[in-house]
């Protein structure tokens, strides 16, 4: 359709085409059993790595594509797009995004020893800032790493650490000053880029609603060393490094949410084209019309406030407000989108046949993570509407 396409430059609409043309080799069915048996979908990994889409963001002289906000975003909206979901989306986003504090805050050493596997899709990279009682609430962070001659040992626990138990290494936020040590609760925290060594990590996947071909862990640390030089950024102001990273992320998962909704509505639409009852399509009556409709409408509203944020990054303006607002409308628009698909299909939307019940069930997280909605509003609240902070 190209009221997708048509405000991009020749290049972008290369990089959907690409994208779109590789994803066409795994159909539903592909993302089906891979939900259904919570295996990794690893031949699409590779596939995304051939193309350059997994190292697009890494700077051309780590091996990467150099690509800009825009392009990312692009890419990860066409996966979705195309019927793979969250669950494609998060096989790749990681390695795509996750060490974008390396590449900011990291020293030249540690990039060259990381960025280039990372970008070639040698490894997998994990992320671990939240944990059991911090969550949004990162000045609460417990895990603690102390300094041990020339390295560190990192002892604490992890949650929701998306492809931890088969990750070779991860982006893990510790505290490395006490507490009440510190004059703010987010300072005393430290970035390192840290090997997952079996010997010192134990995994353990959490059983969950969706997105089950790419699991998320609860994981504990025990002395797990990480050697002084991975340390990104500075000692103390591991909070500060991941700051730069936290509306391009928001822009990145409102891209997915709007690609997860158009899958909804595509598969809506050709339901109600062809279920016939009472001796006509559904989708002749406006009761089934009208709902599809309206969440289209609401995905390209969200998809232009998307694109905007992106847009604003790339070029260095402050993108806060679009960036949330991005997240917060793709978020609902994806899930509208979903839900009304599920209702299109009557009894069969909750029948696995039909994908849509998966495609809901995986974009409901996305008004969850990586921040809810509710924050969103909070920041609007007070630094946009100057409203007193309620927190």
């Amino acid at each position: 359709m190209s009221e997708w396409t048509d405000d991009l430059t020749a290049d972008q609409v290369l990089v959907v085409d690409s994208v779109s043309a590789a994803c066409a080799a795994f159909p539903d069915t592909y993302w089906s059993e891979h939900e259904q048996e919570h295996s990794f979908p690893d031949e699409f990994f590779k596939s995304m790595a051939d193309l350059g889409i997994v190292g697009m963001l890494i700077p051309e002289q780590y091996g990467g594509g150099g690509a800009s906000l825009v392009d990312a975003a692009l890419a990860l909206q066409t996966v979705a797009a195309t019927g793979a979901g969250l669950n494609g989306c998060s096989a790749i986003h990681l390695s795509m995004f996750g060490f974008h504090p390396v590449v900011r805050h990291g020293t030249e050493d540690l990039k060259e020893r990381y960025l280039p596997r990372v970008a070639a899709g040698d490894i997998h990279i994990a992320f671990g800032v939240t944990e059991p009682d911090a969550g949004i609430d990162t000045g609460r962070v417990s895990t603690m790493a102390v300094r041990d001659g020339d390295r560190w040992r990192i002892d604490g626990r992890k949650v929701w650490m998306t492809k931890a138990g088969f990750s070779q290494a991860a982006l893990v936020l510790a505290r490395t000053e006490p507490v009440e040590q510190t004059r703010r609760p987010i300072d005393g925290l430290t970035l390192f880029v840290a090997d997952l060594d079996p010997a010192h990590v134990e995994a353990r996947p959490i059983s969950k609603m969706g997105r089950n071909a790419v699991a998320s862990y609860e994981v504990v640390f025990d002395g797990l060393p990480v050697p002084a030089a991975n340390v990104v950024g500075e000692v103390g102001r591991g909070f500060h490094a991941l700051l730069d990273g936290l509306n391009p992320e928001r822009v990145l998962v409102a891209a997915e949410s709007i690609g997860i909704g158009r899958a909804a509505v595509e598969r809506a639409v050709k339901y109600a084209s062809e279920r016939i009852v009472f001796g006509v399509p559904i989708g002749k009556h406006q009761a089934v019309a009208h709902p599809l409709a309206d969440a289209y409408v609401q995905l390209l509203a969200a998809n232009l406030v998307m694109l905007d944020a992106a847009r604003r990054y790339d070029e260095g303006r402050q993108c806060a407000l679009q960036a949330n607002a991005a997240k917060f409308l793709g978020a609902r628009a994806g899930f509208f989108a979903a839900d009304r698909a599920v209702q299109t299909h009557g009894g069969y939307g909750y029948a696995t046949e039909y994908t849509v019940e998966r495609l809901f069930r995986e974009v409901r997280l996305t008004r969850i993570a990586p921040i809810p909605e509710e924050m969103i509003m909070n920041y609007v609240s007070e630094h946009v509407l100057g409203l007193p902070r309620s927190y």
